[in-house]
């Protein structure tokens, strides 16, 4: 009985030993990924349409299992009216109408799948391929750094419909919870890019959970300004950049991955994150709150048969890219295969009250080559030194992808949730 204590003693050290080990990277007693994601979106098999979607939805309407439904051109839901999706639905984008679907100012979405029945977005084509339809956008009225508080998209649309930004941190716009966007990111001449999910101006109050933005030719991920919180996303195999925030967002994203490719890419810059507080200088108010991210248990991992190789012939690049003017905090993620892991911007001044802005603490940088570089200095000492110190717990290593997650190959039902073994690897350089 005497050895009860020690024994109860060692039994928490344990225990505590094991969850601190699992909390780099994706977290979860068991694979969150499991049942409601797709990771091979072109073999599964839709019923034909048999309900459309156009024009402008302006009272409240619900979409049914039962149906099929084709969106077609740029639908809008309008006049404060709430569009809400049932369990299971899917929507087929149409390519030749180039559909996408706003969700303006003031109205909302309510999109909430199951585990087990998740809700689709997808192509209408028979063989899909990225960029066959526009995507989703969401804007409400929370606030953006731009002057004016107020600004639309663009991708050829109503400019009267697009319009997002305002003073309300709390607005809400619905919720998106166990929904899969695929193939969207349409192209439109003269006007850019269509993104998976574009978030403008979007209050707290909105809720985003277990969502899976699958082969865009766009950022998987968009957005300008508003105040959000993400938890449980997934970006697979975007032509872009995975997960982009701009013009003042305040962001906190939790628990969520992006699995890249070397041979998908864009021309316009392909990466995991991307943190910007403007485009141009000129556009913002520099008195409002600028860019900044809290990303927490986050994986950006390089899905590739031979990294090294793809690394020498320049098919890979950072994963984050960190822009002037923004900030971040960075902690208990993993950056895996990456050219390197972080890439500052040529404007940021390397000294303590901008590093202090850029935090990556208790981190795990895997197999990158390179970890924290300015852009266009090949000498990173001294962000070596600074992130390498004992006191931010950040752990540099070599180790293979298959080595270093569950189950990185599985191709149905892959697990990258990080190798308990693993944390215990060196920190050396």
């Amino acid at each position: 009985m005497k050895k009860l204590p020690q024994i109860l003693v060692i039994f928490l050290l344990g225990v505590c030993s094991v969850n601190a080990q699992q909390e780099k990277g994706i977290i979860g007693s068991s694979n969150w990924l499991n049942y409601w994601t797709e990771f091979r979106p072109n073999k599964v098999e839709y019923s034909e349409a048999n309900q459309i979607l156009a024009g402008s939805i302006s009272v409240n309407t619900k979409l049914y299992k039962k149906n099929v439904y084709v969106l077609q051109g740029s639908v809008f839901v309008t006049n404060n009216a709430v569009l809400t999706i049932e369990p299971g639905t899917v929507i087929l984008g149409d390519y030749d109408s180039k559909a996408s679907l706003t969700i303006t100012r003031g109205a909302s979405i309510i999109a909430e799948g199951l585990e087990t029945d998740p809700i689709v977005f997808t192509s209408n084509r028979g063989v899909r391929k990225a960029g066959d339809w526009g995507g989703i956008i969401i804007l409400g009225d929370a606030p953006i750094n731009k002057f004016g508080n107020v600004s639309s998209v663009n991708f050829d649309l109503d400019n009267s419909l697009t319009s997002y930004g305002g003073t309300n941190p709390s607005s809400n716009s619905g919720i998106l919870k166990y929904v899969r966007i695929e193939f969207a990111g349409k192209s439109i001449k003269d006007a850019g890019v269509f993104n998976g999910l574009l978030l403008g101006g979007v209050g707290n109050k909105t809720v985003f959970e277990n969502i899976m933005v699958s082969y865009c030719a766009g950022d998987s991920f968009e957005v300008f300004g508003g105040e959000v919180v993400l938890n449980k996303l997934v970006s697979f195999k975007s032509s872009s950049i995975d997960y982009k925030f701009n013009y003042g967002t305040q962001c906190r994203i939790d628990n969520s991955i992006a699995i890249r490719n070397s041979y998908i890419s864009s021309n316009t810059g392909s990466r995991c994150m991307d943190i910007a507080s403007y485009d141009k200088k000129s556009e913002v108010d520099f008195t409002k709150k600028q860019t900044l991210v809290t990303a927490t248990n986050l994986t950006f991992v390089n899905d590739s048969d031979n990294l090294s190789v793809d690394i020498q012939k320049g098919l890979v690049k950072e994963a984050v890219h960190i822009g002037d003017n923004a900030s971040i905090v960075f902690k208990r993620s993993v950056i895996s295969g990456f050219n390197p892991a972080v890439l500052l911007d040529n404007n940021i001044v390397i000294n303590n009250a901008n590093l202090i802005k850029i935090k990556f603490e208790d981190m795990y940088f895997n197999f990158c080559n390179g970890n924290i570089f300015t852009e266009f200095n090949s000498n990173n000492d001294d962000l070596e030194s600074w992130y390498g110190s004992s006191a931010f717990f950040n752990v540099f290593a070599k180790s293979d992808n298959k080595e270093t997650f569950i189950d990185f190959a599985n191709e149905k039902k892959p697990d990258f949730r990080l190798q308990l073994s693993k944390i215990t690897a060196s920190n050396n350089h």
